[in-house]
């Protein structure tokens, strides 16, 4: 039986999610060959920041080792950037020399991070916060009681931050806007945030814009607009990360913010498809790994045959900030779109504010208790009215279902 090439241009988290749903839906269909930049195979990154403060240890990170590709029929090449796709002939150009057909490419290059356009910026000391790698040169360049400042007040950013100060570092933490995460958190919650963070013994500074990396011959200190010059031996750049998507526009294929794709992940070129950070459906980026798994499952079902189709993910977030539990999902933050109902208990450092619109729930942010986050969740995607419940809503699934709750009063 003839196989499809299937040629997957990067080995991260939504690479290995598609490899494995592969195995599921289309075992044996293709003959697949797997392109990655980094010389480890597929890890997670979530776990960067434990990493960093030597929470786990890197074997902690790993997902797959390379014995789990043989024995799925997977050829995998490592430490090696595809450096050319010629969508006329069907290859995949690795380095210089090597040339991989394809009767079907997947791009799942990931993204990249952001360096700010400041002077300075390109000085030895100077990090971002983005792989392996980066977590052993910020281990190497961070010594105990060395200075750190770490500029971006989102998550990457807060994630790094903390790493540094479990390593003995004296961390300041620089945020241009007026609170943290803001597109995670409103106002309230970002305060008990930031109050957490600060009790790790981090230096935390908001509408810090930063103008200028100063130092001769490596990082001395972060100058800030206002004049304000913080000394530092490393400075660890977290502000944000853009869909790796060159290699795409290079080949020709349509390219916006990310590698724009339909809602079959299907690029403007036949026969190749892009998933996870790197694309761009309906106008959005996402940059969440559950979002780049739905993708990823979509795509692995429809090279299954099936007519799978991707409609969008629900942007959500749960995560641990400085060991403070935190779940956001939906609209949080924008209070002339829709009416909040928020708890607040700060004693135990308990935060819960949700939004309703046309009587069901739209948003949801909840610090310290996250339990019914899921259930949340699950009442955003559903759209199911909320009204009937509304004045239990905010303390948590219903110990009967709303239709059988309705049933039984009358």
């Amino acid at each position: 039986m003839h196989r499809e090439r299937l040629v997957v241009v990067g080995n991260g988290m939504a690479s290995l999610r598609l490899l494995e749903r592969l195995g599921q839906h289309a075992p044996g269909c293709f003959d697949v060959t797997v392109v990655g930049a980094e010389p480890a195979p597929a890890y997670n990154r979530v776990l960067l920041s434990s990493l960093l403060a030597r929470d786990v240890a890197e074997s902690d990170c790993r997902l797959r080792e390379r014995p789990w590709y043989l024995r799925q029929g997977v050829r995998l090449i490592t430490g090696a950037a595809a450096t050319a796709v010629d969508l006329e002939e069907r290859e995949v150009v690795v380095g210089e020399l090597t040339t991989l057909p394809f009767d079907r490419l997947v791009l799942a290059t990931g993204s990249d991070a952001i360096r700010l356009p400041r002077p300075g910026m390109d000085l030895p000391g100077v990090i971002t916060f983005r792989d392996l790698a980066d977590v052993a040169a910020i281990r190497a360049a961070a010594p105990r009681g060395a200075r750190a400042v770490v500029i971006g007040g989102g998550l990457l950013g807060i994630e790094a931050a903390y790493g540094l100060a479990r390593l003995g570092v004296e961390t300041t933490l620089l945020h241009v806007m007026a609170r943290l995460m803001e597109r995670q958190l409103d106002r309230r919650a970002a305060v008990l945030i930031k109050a957490a963070i600060e009790a790790k013994g981090i230096r935390v500074l908001l509408e810090a814009d930063t103008a200028a990396i100063d130092g001769v011959d490596r990082a001395e200190a972060v100058r800030l607009a206002d004049g304000r010059v913080l000394p530092a031996d490393l400075v660890v750049v977290a502000v944000g990360v853009r869909p790796a998507a060159e290699l795409a526009k290079r080949a020709g294929l349509e390219v916006q913010r990310g590698i724009v794709v339909d809602d079959t992940l299907a690029t403007s070129a036949p026969g190749v498809h892009a998933v996870g950070e790197c694309a761009e459906h309906r106008g959005t980026a996402y940059g969440l790994v559950e979002s780049a798994y739905e993708q990823a499952d979509v795509l692995a079902r429809r090279l299954g045959g099936e007519d799978a189709r991707y409609a969008g993910s629900l942007v959500a977030a749960s995560l641990k900030v400085s060991g403070v539990p935190v779940f956001s999902v939906g609209l949080v933050a924008d209070e002339a779109e829709a009416e909040p109902i928020t708890f607040s208990d700060p004693a135990t450092g308990t935060y819960r504010k949700l939004m309703i619109r046309d009587g069901r729930l739209v948003g949801a942010v909840l610090v310290g208790d996250v339990a019914e986050g899921p259930w949340y969740c699950d009442l955003i995607r559903s759209g199911e009215p909320v009204s009937s419940f509304r004045n239990d809503l905010m303390f948590g699934r219903p110990s009967q279902p709303p239709e059988l709750a309705r049933r039984l009063a009358a």
